[in-house]
């Protein structure tokens, strides 16, 4: 008998290794297959598992679904719900700049900056609300976190550095290139996973928010990463 879970929260091969070895040796099960890009896990096994069953084995740091009930899901409906928070979010972020640039008379640069500052700002607060569960899902799908220890841990301080910079106008053009690199990363990791149709928990607004990956998350990524280019050629040109 095949089943089909998504396991999440594993972070590097010793986890995926970790987990295997601890569905196989539930009873009865007799293969156990575990990818951990996407945390899709396929268990061969006489009986019928449930994921209640294999999150009881595994312990607390993993969050275990049945496919069954991802899929079952409404795509759409469901997706749309789930972005409202991050929708508003940016109505209000919209909002905040036009206020600030008005009351400062703000150019177009200067009010990029402005929304820039906030966008920083307001998504580090979002993932210091869980700042314990924010690195595995971060780790995830952004290449840089995978790839460099304490990454993960100090990416919420280093949004909250950039948008105090640029709120402040303080060494912009280093901000900039810090945030082109950082973004040019994040949204390869978010590319490959939509394009691998990964079921993974998107780490813009921390964990608290349960956000889908989607290609919502390339779009603010592309915004913010189209705001720096303009700005930092504005600086060097």
């Amino acid at each position: 008998m095949e089943q089909r879970f998504y396991i999440m929260g594993m972070t590097c091969s010793g986890c995926q290794n970790s987990v295997t070895e601890q569905i196989k040796a539930l009873p009865e099960v007799e293969e156990v297959s575990v990818t951990l890009e996407s945390g899709l896990t396929v268990v061969h096994s006489k009986r019928v598992l449930s994921s209640k069953e294999i999150s009881t084995s595994l312990g607390p740091k993993y969050t275990v679904q049945n496919q069954g009930s991802v899929q079952n899901r409404k795509p759409e409906s469901s997706k749309l719900k789930q972005l409202t928070p991050l929708l508003l979010i940016f109505v209000y972020l919209i909002a905040g700049t036009l206020f600030l640039s008005h009351q400062v008379g703000a150019s177009p640069q200067k009010g990029m900056l402005l929304f820039m500052g906030l966008f920083f700002i307001v998504f580090s607060f979002f993932k210091f609300l869980d700042f314990q569960g924010f690195p595995d899902s971060f780790k995830r799908y952004d290449p840089l976190a995978k790839k460099i220890p304490g990454y993960a841990q100090i990416y919420p301080f280093l949004e909250t550095a950039l948008g105090i910079a640029f709120l402040l106008e303080w060494h912009v053009p280093i901000a900039l290139v810090i945030t082109l690199v950082i973004l040019s990363f994040t949204t390869f990791g978010v590319l490959r996973s939509i394009l691998q149709k990964n079921a993974i928990q998107c780490a813009c607004l921390g964990t608290a928010l349960q956000l889908p990956m989607t290609e919502a998350t390339l779009i603010e990524n592309g915004i913010m990463l189209t705001m720096s280019s303009i700005l930092f050629l504005g600086y060097i040109g």
